[in-house]
C-alpha cells in the first residue's frame, strides 16, 4: 500500500512540474500573448543606429557568472539589417558577432551569425521579439551548442529588455538579462 501511495505522490509532484513549466514558465511564453500590448516593437525603429548593451550572465546556479558591456551598430537596408556587435566582459575578454535579419511577412524574419547552427526564426508581436536557435560556444568555454530562446520586451521610454534562456539536454544552463539602448540616449 504505501508503494501505491508514493507512486501516486510522484506522479502528482510530476504533474504540477510539467504543468508549471508548460503554463507558468520563461519557456511557456508565446509571441501572441504579447498581440495586445501598449506599444508596438518596431525592429526597424528600435534597432537601429549605434546602441549600447549592458547585461549579465547566470549560471546553472543561478548566480552570476559574468557581465558585460557591448556596443552595437544596426544598419538597415530595406528589409534587411545588419547587427554589428563587439562585448566587452568583466574579465577583459572581447567578443564580436554579425547578426543578419531579414525581415518577412506577419511579423516573422530569419536570422544568421556565424556562431548560430543553421538560422534563427523569430517573431515580432506587440512589444516583444522572440527568437529561437543553436548557438555554438567558442572552445575556449568548451565548444557545447545550446539550444537559445531569446525575448526582447520593448519599454514604454524605448529601452529594451533582453531576456534569454539557453538549454543542453532540456536542461537550463545559462541564462541573460540585459538592457539595450540607443547610444545617444546614455
Amino acid at each position: 500500500m504505501d508503494v501505491v501511495y508514493v507512486s501516486i505522490g510522484a506522479a502528482l509532484v510530476l504533474a504540477v512540474w510539467l504543468a508549471r513549466r508548460l503554463v507558468m514558465s520563461f519557456s511557456a511564453q508565446k509571441p501572441s500573448d504579447y498581440a495586445d500590448d501598449y506599444t508596438v516593437f518596431d525592429m526597424k525603429k528600435h534597432l537601429n543606429g549605434a546602441m549600447v548593451c549592458e547585461g549579465v550572465i547566470f549560471g546553472p546556479s543561478g548566480r552570476v557568472t559574468s557581465s558585460f558591456v557591448a556596443d552595437f551598430i544596426v544598419t538597415w537596408d530595406g528589409d534587411t539589417a545588419q547587427i554589428n556587435e563587439h562585448f566587452v566582459y568583466d574579465d577583459n575578454t572581447t567578443q564580436d558577432r554579425v547578426w543578419t535579419i531579414t525581415l518577412g511577412e506577419a511579423g516573422h524574419f530569419t536570422a544568421t551569425a556565424p556562431d548560430v547552427i543553421g538560422t534563427a526564426k523569430g517573431r515580432n508581436v506587440g512589444a516583444t521579439v522572440q527568437s529561437k536557435y543553436v548557438i555554438q560556444l567558442p572552445d575556449d568555454v568548451g565548444a557545447h551548442q545550446l539550444k537559445t530562446v531569446d525575448w526582447m520586451y520593448l519599454t514604454r521610454d524605448g529601452t529594451i529588455i533582453n531576456r534569454s534562456q539557453f538549454r543542453k539536454f532540456g536542461l537550463k544552463v545559462a541564462e541573460l538579462v540585459a538592457t539595450i539602448r540607443r547610444k545617444d540616449e546614455q
